[in-house]
């Protein structure tokens, strides 16, 4: 068990000299002169520590979306059923949230909607049914436009549609 701890360890450090080697390496051949090896290990350990320091993993893991408002739901909800191939979308579930500062211009936001598929006919008889069949999720740009949150039907791309049993 040791023993294969050790290998394990001993191809790590070979990869890692290596890759070192080759950043050198190509450093030089791209500037035309000698590396600074303490600068370039200085960079690389500050960008590892940046990507994993708590300031920025607690904004990715921890932050809830924002929910927004919308002024042009039923315009949204016409363009998401016309993309998603569904029979008609609920537009007063249509539920609109951002991760981004909802103070800026535009907003990259995610929405998601109930949709329906067509009356069930069965020996004759159409039968409808209020229960929503699918949940759509899309992604679009909102922007403020006229005094209220719009989002651009043009940017609207449907994400996934998935069924509900």
């Amino acid at each position: 068990m040791a023993n294969k701890v050790v290998r394990i360890i001993l191809i790590i450090v070979l990869f890692i000299v290596f890759f070192e080697l080759g950043l050198f390496g190509s450093y030089t051949i791209v500037t035309a002169e000698a590396p600074n090896i303490q600068g370039l290990i200085d960079m690389q350990v500050s960008k590892i520590t940046g990507i994993f320091s708590p300031e920025n993993v607690n904004q990715v893991l921890i932050k809830d979306p924002t929910p927004l408002t919308i002024s042009n739901k039923k315009d949204i909800a016409l363009q998401m059923e016309e993309l998603s191939n569904v029979d008609g979308v609920n537009y007063e579930s249509i539920n609109v949230t951002t991760y981004e500062d909802p103070e800026n211009s535009e907003l990259n936001v995610t929405i998601q909607a109930l949709g329906y598929e067509s009356p069930n006919s069965t020996s004759g008889q159409i039968v409808i049914s209020q229960v929503p069949s699918y949940k759509i999720i899309a992604n679009g740009v909102a922007s403020y436009k006229g005094g209220g949150l719009m989002v651009d039907k043009d940017t609207v791309t449907i994400n996934s549609v998935l069924k509900l049993y």
